[in-house]
């Protein structure tokens, strides 16, 4: 070998260099990213449905709610953090600010989240047009979207500035869809268990379709969570009884419910692999929340859960639902001790469960600490 000439060691020395820089962009134990930019529902909203409601009155703004990790109300629809803090946590960025009270003048250095409780797919009208079924919900994903758009043209301006903003950011597409299907079987006694089938590949088009959206901006790191085992939830349970015992698992969940959830992921996980072939300079990830939320259904010990069934705070009913989670609710232990929260969306201790899960694998395609 040659000796080292003085350019020769310039060259190393500004390699260096730049390696440092840049030594928030890729960790020694995976990846991380400067921004996170989440869609969704109430699984994942930090904030933006209780900034909309104002000054009224909701049992989201006192406690029980955020009485885990905030000590206080914070927002979300839990007892502490939700799903997208732990990712966030996770790439040692700030837990994600609701998009909404700052549409207008924030910077969001660190990524912004655009989730709204009760947030669905399709638009409300696709639904009232083909099934004459009114869903009167305050966002859907268009919704979302076209908010992330305003966002972006003012944080970035131009398709280059859009694109470098996207292409360091991680985008977590959901879970979005499941209050398209929740709003059906738990709404009108009417209505036909089977006519969510029917839809639901234009849910799974929808999602794909935003996905395709945000490629199109510059995204290069997409997450894509499936639905959860709905038929395990107690708010199902308890509105779906049945006295023929075929009609439940081993677990006591009911099986038709759990089915049709995984007939939507099946359907979603064949549209991700669409995405991935159509754009191959972009790496889009299914996460299998149903997969991770099964581990505490299956064994709920391992992670100090009870009765997985059963809501933390809520009435007295077999699966204590029959009452809204509110301060005058029955709190019937430690959150920590339950994977459901209110009898809809999980406790802290669940979805710390699934992140892990969806983090370290093998809830993912491919971990999101590796997902480079």
């Amino acid at each position: 070998m040659g000796r080292l000439t003085c350019s020769s060691s310039a060259v190393l020395l500004v390699v260096a260099v730049v390696l440092l820089v840049n030594a928030e962009v890729v960790l020694c134990d995976g990846c991380s990213y400067k921004r996170i930019f989440a869609f969704g529902d109430s699984i994942i909203d930090t904030g933006n449905f209780v900034y909309g409601i104002g000054n009224g009155q909701s049992a989201l703004k006192e406690l029980p709610f955020g009485m885990t990790f905030f000590k206080r109300p914070s927002g979300r629809i839990c007892d502490g953090r939700v799903l997208v803090d732990f990712y966030a946590e996770a790439f040692n960025l700030p837990l994600l600010p609701p998009s909404i009270p700052e549409e207008k003048t924030g910077q969001f250095a660190t990524g912004a989240n655009f989730a709204v409780f009760a947030s669905i797919a399709l638009p409300p009208a696709y639904y009232k047009s083909k099934y004459n079924f009114t869903m009167s919900v305050p966002s859907d994903l268009g919704a979302q979207l076209d908010s992330f758009k305003r966002v972006l043209a003012r944080i970035a301006p131009g398709e280059n500035s859009t694109r470098a903003v996207l292409n360091e950011s991680l985008v977590l597409m959901g879970e979005i869809g499941g209050n398209d299907y929740n709003f059906w079987f738990n709404g009108d006694p009417k209505n036909s268990r089977d006519t969510p089938d029917q839809y639901l590949p234009d849910v799974v088009a929808r999602i794909g379709s935003a996905v395709q959206e945000v490629i199109n901006l510059g995204a290069r790191a997409v997450v894509v969570p499936g639905n959860f085992p709905i038929g395990c939830v107690p708010a199902y349970l308890s509105a779906h009884q049945s006295g023929n015992q075929s009609d439940y698992d081993e677990h006591g969940c009911l099986r038709w419910y759990n089915d049709f959830s995984q007939r939507h992921n099946a359907a979603l996980r064949q549209e991700v692999g669409r995405l991935r072939s159509k754009n191959p300079g972009a790496k889009v990830v299914y996460a299998d929340y149903y997969g991770a939320a099964m581990q505490f259904v299956r064994n709920p010990q391992q992670f100090g859960i009870a009765d997985p069934l059963v809501a933390c705070c809520g009435g007295d009913g077999k699966y204590h639902t029959g009452k809204p989670c509110d301060k005058n609710a029955t709190l019937w232990g430690n959150p920590s001790g339950f994977a459901s929260w209110d009898g809809i969306h999980m406790t802290e201790k669940a979805y710390s469960v699934i992140a892990a899960g969806v983090l370290d694998g093998p809830f993912a395609d491919t971990p999101l600490r590796h997902f480079c």
